[in-house]
């Protein structure tokens, strides 16, 4: 996690409020659209845990407020990924065709998109982890999909089981449960945040190649 991270949120709420009153500021949301997709062939979910102004605000705002609980299996499975970013990109097609020639019409349906979205990952923060919205966020998803298989997490022997990394992971994974593997732990959700590696006790833990 680089040192601005818990800051990024600001970004997110100024451009909600903003967006409200100068739509056309909307399409500059494309930006936090594309780079997570962009990045991810070369550093897999980095942009996620690094530079995402509403996972900035679900670290360091929800994260107070949630209980915390692990994120419901069938919201990482490949077909309800597949099926929420089908919906919202249709959604966002019809949105688009109708707003077309107009340049604060356009900004509009990036705006209500992005206060829609950031809502359901509140809601769902508050009854489980602050990141359920990142488990298949459209986005994150493509990331996901787009990330090298080769990036994983090694485990060294001297790891204690002490299950301090997943308590720190924002992606709800338990990097511990690949101790002794010659493999490492890999999940192309891991958002490269560092907090897991940064916070284990015996210094077990690395980012593989």
């Amino acid at each position: 996690m680089n040192k601005i991270q818990p800051y990024l949120f600001l970004i997110l709420l100024g451009f909600m409020v903003a967006g409200l009153f100068y739509p056309f500021i909307g399409i500059a949301a494309i930006i936090c659209m594309l780079a997570p997709v962009m990045v991810a062939p070369f550093k897999g979910r980095y942009w996620c845990g690094n530079f995402c102004p509403r996972g900035s605000f679900y670290d360091t705002v929800l994260a107070k407020f949630s209980p915390q609980k692990p994120i419901p299996l069938f919201l990482r499975s490949t077909k309800f990924r597949v099926l929420i970013l089908a919906l919202i990109m249709l959604a966002f097609a019809v949105q688009l065709y109708y707003a077309w020639g107009s340049l604060a019409a356009v900004g509009m349906v990036f705006v209500r998109l992005i206060i829609i979205t950031t809502l359901i990952g509140v809601i769902l923060g508050l009854i489980y982890h602050q990141r359920t919205w990142c488990s298949f966020c459209p986005m994150g998803s493509m990331a996901s999909w787009l990330s090298p298989k080769a990036s994983k997490i090694i485990v060294a022997p001297s790891c204690v089981g002490c299950k301090k990394c997943a308590k720190v992971c924002p992606s709800d994974l338990k990097p511990y449960t690949a101790k002794g593997s010659p493999d490492g732990f890999y999940s192309s959700d891991c958002i490269k945040c560092s907090r897991c590696i940064n916070i284990c006790p015996k210094q077990s833990l690395s980012f593989g190649d």
